[in-house]
């Protein structure tokens, strides 16, 4: 594949991702919705399948980074170029911003009617529950980490998983919501935040409030140093075991 291809791809998967994910939220948040508060085990099955169908779509193009965390962890263990970080990371931003002004058109009527600003803004990005900057980006690193082991262990070629490599990282996805997103959301994910959040500060949303700019760093920090940490955690491991 191209350079320009698998960029490309990141920024097609990077959007599928935000529309079905950011729209599973939208779902359970807006008032309305058919979905309107089915619960966190919607949301995150939600999220679980969103990635799980992102990667097949474009992960046999460009890999399906779909996260700078993810493209900035495997770099940083040799598994990736630096010299495509930048780019690939341009195009998960854009991917995500596209992503997040489908998800607003799609639920145009809904946010209209929805009086809780905080929901409309959760559809876009993540909050934490108790606001307390250290431990929320100790969640997000730990959170990080473990998605960058998962794929790592998951793609591992002795495992043999072929096509169902994307659905077992969908399932890697929901099992850290499940267990993980209690406190922070869950970002996981730099561009998964940043992009959707700079479309809600842009948006003509109805009775929005700011974008709460004061926590959007954690959101982007914890994650790199997540990815990076649980790249290099698994490299060690896999030392020991071979």
């Amino acid at each position: 594949m191209s350079d320009m291809a698998m960029i490309f791809s990141e920024l097609f998967g990077t959007m599928i991702l935000i529309i079905l994910g950011d729209g599973v939220v939208a779902n359970v948040t807006l008032s309305k919705s058919k979905g309107n508060s089915s619960g966190w085990i919607v949301i995150t099955t939600g999220w679980g399948f969103a990635v799980g169908i992102a990667v097949y779509v474009v992960g046999w193009v460009g890999g399906a980074h779909l996260n700078p965390a993810v493209t900035i962890g495997l770099a940083s263990i040799g598994a990736f170029p630096w010299a495509l970080v930048p780019a690939y990371i341009g195009a998960q931003m854009v991917g995500a911003f596209l992503g997040a002004i489908v998800v607003y058109l799609a639920y145009h009527d809904h946010f209209a009617a929805t009086d809780d600003a905080d929901g409309k803004l959760g559809v876009f990005c993540t909050g934490p529950a108790i606001r307390s900057n250290m431990w929320n980006l100790i969640t997000e690193i730990v959170g990080t980490a473990m998605l960058l082991i998962g794929i790592l262990g998951i793609t591992n070629s002795h495992n043999n998983m072929g096509a169902l490599g994307a659905l077992a990282i969908g399932i890697l996805i929901w099992a850290i919501g499940l267990s993980l997103g209690g406190p922070t959301g869950y970002a996981i994910n730099p561009a998964r935040d940043l992009g959707p959040r700079i479309a809600h500060a842009i948006l003509p949303i109805p009775g929005k409030r700011d974008s709460d700019w004061s926590y959007s760093w954690i959101p982007i920090v914890g994650p790199i140093i997540g990815g990076v940490l649980g790249a290099w955690i698994y490299n060690i491991a896999l030392m020991m075991f071979v």
